[in-house]
């Protein structure tokens, strides 16, 4: 009797895991579906279509007209250097709030974490305004800048997690060989931060991969816009190309899933780990 409860358990279990996965992937396969079509044919009263032609140069027409490459070099470039620069300064706070001996580091700490609370769009307007006063807006910094600042809080709670989890007797060790403060930090503590580290990078990647709406407020030429913007390229005052434009979303999606599916296993881990040590 016990092991048919538990095999009945174990298929119930597989067919809510089954449905909950076709769920989350549902929107990814609808919008692969719709890419493939033609604009006419999705006008349609199912969820999904079946193609009369398989429309490739759809991903054509969205690849070369849509100024993808481009595009695509300005997500890569800003994204990395988020990254590099949260995981950089979220090193730096979370060993100075830990480690170093002063009064307000408790509360400089919560502080900085509290910033998880802020949501990003609503410093749209202030933002901006500060921007436009010094002569920032259109350029590199108006995205690195917010970009980096609402993705720290979640680098340095993750961090601080790691960084009490180390024993002290390691930098004990350190000064008395004579190493100084930046020596420790990036030759001693860093290298065991490697799970927490790739973690702040993918998750930093990937929020900031998708991002539109502070992009679209503070940049007016193409020089510096990402890959969000290449949908607006098939959208017309009258009429809009759907397919294409799916086709574009389809392809900007496709490196986020791909980090995501290949590194899945290290944001899994270093969120628990941080949360367990923490």
């Amino acid at each position: 009797m016990k092991e048919n409860h538990k095999k009945i358990g174990k298929i119930i279990l597989w067919i809510v895991l089954v449905m909950v996965a076709v769920i989350q992937l549902f929107p990814l396969i609808w919008l692969v579906d719709f890419s493939l079509g033609s604009s006419n044919e999705m006008f349609t009263n199912g969820l999904l279509i079946i193609p009369e032609k398989i429309r490739w140069d759809n991903y054509v027409k969205a690849f070369v007209d849509g100024n993808f490459l481009h595009y695509l070099r300005n997500s890569v470039l800003i994204n990395t250097l988020a990254v590099v620069c949260v995981i950089i300064i979220s090193i730096m706070a979370a060993f100075a709030c830990q480690r170093m001996q002063w009064k307000l580091s408790a509360f400089v700490s919560t502080l900085l974490v509290m910033g998880m609370m802020i949501p990003i769009h609503a410093t749209l307007l202030p933002n901006y305004k500060i921007y436009s006063n010094l002569h920032l807006t259109d350029t590199i910094w108006a995205l690195l800048i917010p970009y980096v600042a609402f993705s720290m809080p979640q680098g340095i709670f993750l961090m601080t997690g790691f960084i009490q989890s180390l024993p002290k007797e390691l930098e004990e060790a350190a000064v008395m060989d004579g190493c100084g403060i930046y020596r420790i930090v990036f030759q001693i503590v860093t290298p065991l931060l490697k799970p927490s580290i790739a973690t702040v990078a993918i998750m930093t990647f990937l929020n900031n991969w998708n991002e539109f709406m502070m992009a679209s407020t503070y940049l007016s030429t193409p020089r510096w816009k990402t890959l969000p913007f290449s949908v607006l390229e098939f959208t017309g005052e009258y009429s809009s190309n759907y397919a294409v434009q799916f086709a574009v979303m389809a392809l900007t999606a496709a490196p986020a899933v791909i980090v995501y599916v290949i590194l899945n296993k290290h944001i899994t881990k270093g969120v628990a780990m941080g949360a367990v040590k923490g």
